[in-house]
């Protein structure tokens, strides 16, 4: 299966080094490491909420009427997006419909991982990255933010959705690489979505707050 494929040994870093090495000093020199950051504290500051929120994550709240929340994502009744300084991290979190997603949110805002852009030939990017404290088995997919578009728009991080969805070890960890078809700039970050149904959605992120959840996000910096 393609997905299978997206997965790399634990001596990815020894492939990336050796990667590093034999095109020479300037493409070593010229690559970006990043730290991904959880989507909800980025979206927070971002578009400065007066409480720092999880749009893609709700907690039952029997006084929470039907709304639509920070990012436009409906949610049914008893149901509100995620307060992360303000919730208990031993809640269960659900999807837009009330539907648990089995994680708590201090299991769901745990997650973190790296990221590092290379430049490769013919103009495109190498982007390797490693990530851990994912839900065991889970199943996610990498998508480029378009901060330049309004909306903002998402493409997938290969740019042909091929190569970018993948499904976390049993520990929780991943390693993979993909070849991101032209640079990316401060217009751009590299998007992890999680996908509570455990399925592929494609060239698409999925039905947003429902089966795809924005979960990490590392913007490009200027």
């Amino acid at each position: 299966m393609q997905r299978s494929k997206n997965l790399i040994s634990w001596a990815g870093p020894v492939l990336l080094l050796a990667s590093l090495a034999a095109s020479g000093p300037s493409m070593a020199a010229d690559a970006s490491h990043l730290t991904f950051v959880t989507h909800a504290a980025f979206f927070s500051a971002e578009t400065k909420q007066p409480k720092s929120v999880d749009p893609h994550a709700f907690v039952a709240d029997a006084a929470a009427p039907v709304a639509v929340g920070p990012q436009n994502i409906s949610h049914v009744a008893g149901f509100r997006p995620a307060f992360i300084d303000q919730d208990a991290m031993t809640v269960a979190i659900s999807n837009a419909k009330g539907e648990a997603i089995g994680f708590t949110l201090g299991d769901w805002l745990a997650a973190s991982g790296s990221v590092t852009l290379t430049p490769a030939a013919g103009g495109k990017v190498e982007i390797a990255m490693s990530f851990d404290h994912l839900k065991p088995g889970g199943h996610y997919s990498l998508f480029e933010n378009h901060f330049d578009q309004k909306p903002v728009g998402f493409t997938p991080l290969d740019g042909t959705a091929t190569t970018n969805d993948f499904v976390a070890s049993a520990d929780g960890k991943a390693k993979l690489t993909i070849m991101a078809p032209q640079p990316l700039t401060h217009d751009n970050a590299v998007l992890l979505v999680y996908h509570s149904d455990g399925a592929a959605h494609g060239a698409q992120r999925g039905d947003i707050g429902v089966n795809a959840h924005h979960q990490l996000i590392a913007r490009i910096p200027e």
